[in-house]
């Protein structure tokens, strides 16, 4: 693919390519026998929390100390490398929610093809709401280039929206190939291609932007994982004034020194905004609303009966309206239905039937 040259006429046999190489990484992680083996000690945390975020990163860049400094569990710290073998489990109070912070160990060149456990660490990297790269101040770019290329490999998408096309398989008539937008990357022979290489051969797909033959790939394979994700530049005591400034001017960083705990606050907020969490308070009748603890729902899925299915799911058989005071409704209080969607910080009294 590096000796090809990229223009119209090759971009058919790049697209062959691409989606060849992405069904054998596919293989690769996912062998068809099944064998024996579980998948090793201590990556098996079990969820909790309202969310959950991931530290990843080489050996030795005070991932450890982090985790240690924010939760207040213990992991074990020393100045050589590969000292977290198994994966450590913390939880953060913040703002009334509960975030677990899974220190995760240190990921090495060619972890995506297993090197060093790296399959499984990245394997619990996925089922992340958040993820931070943690990084050293002194190679902080090489750095994220090789830990990007190794989570990329994996199928996850780091601080990208999933690819705005529709793909349908269909029993009969062929590829069916539209598109709302002008397109400079992907033509009807470059899709064909791609689609025969796994072995689609009848199947409806409209664009509406111009995307890539990478995009319809991750599209067919339908596994990738859309992430939010900061990467956190840790021992900044040990850089000057002007590195750090040009460090700020990057996307997504958040600059810590995790030792000497400086901007922990920072990063908080930040992990706060990314994961874009709702807090609802309840109201029991006839009292005050609970301040102390709301109902954390996730902001994709905030109406009315996510939120009585997260405190009981036999709550919606017996709901008959809701009461709403907050920046979701224009009367203090609103009688609401169940398909009304909710905003940071309302309250929710729930009425039922008698």
């Amino acid at each position: 693919m590096a000796r090809t040259q990229k223009n119209k006429a090759t971009a058919h046999h790049l697209g062959l390519l691409k989606a060849k190489l992405a069904k054998l990484r596919r293989e690769l992680l996912t062998p068809s026998s099944k064998g024996g083996g579980g998948a090793g000690e201590g990556f098996d945390v079990t969820k909790s929390g309202d969310a959950r975020v991931g530290l990843v990163g080489f050996p030795s860049v005070g991932k450890s100390t982090l985790l240690n400094k924010l939760t207040g569990t213990f992991s074990e710290v020393a100045s050589y490398e590969f000292t977290t073998l198994t994966c450590i489990p913390g939880v953060i109070m913040y703002r009334g929610a509960k975030i677990q912070l899974l220190d995760l160990p240190g990921i090495i060149e060619g972890a995506k093809d297993g090197k060093g456990r790296g399959r499984q660490v990245i394997s619990t990297a996925r089922t992340c709401n958040c993820i931070l790269i943690v990084l050293d101040a002194i190679k902080p770019i090489t750095h994220k280039r090789l830990i990007e290329k190794e989570l990329e490999g994996f199928g996850i998408r780091l601080n990208k929206e999933p690819p705005n096309l529709t793909f349908r398989k269909k029993d009969k008539g062929g590829i069916n190939f539209t598109s709302t937008v002008t397109n400079t990357h992907l033509d009807l022979d470059t899709v064909k291609a791609i689609c025969s290489e796994y072995r689609i051969h009848n199947a409806d797909i409209t664009l509406r932007y111009d995307a890539t033959a990478d995009d319809l790939i991750d599209v067919i394979e339908g596994s990738r994982i859309y992430t939010p994700c900061i990467y956190v530049v840790n021992k900044i005591d040990q850089i000057t004034l002007e590195e750090l400034e040009i460090l700020d001017k990057l996307p997504h960083y958040c600059p810590i020194s995790a030792h000497l705990e400086w901007n922990l606050d920072g990063l908080l907020d930040k992990i706060w905004e990314y994961l874009d969490l709702t807090r609802i308070y309840t109201k029991p009748k006839g009292m005050n609303p609970d301040y102390e603890d709301p109902v954390i729902l996730s902001s994709k899925r905030r109406t009315v009966e996510d939120f009585c299915t997260r405190i009981h799911k036999d709550m919606l058989k017996q709901f008959k309206y809701a009461l709403v005071w907050g920046s979701s409704v224009k009367h203090k209080p609103q009688r609401v239905g169940k398909d009304h969607e909710l905003e940071d910080e309302d309250v929710v009294q729930i009425i039922k039937k008698v």
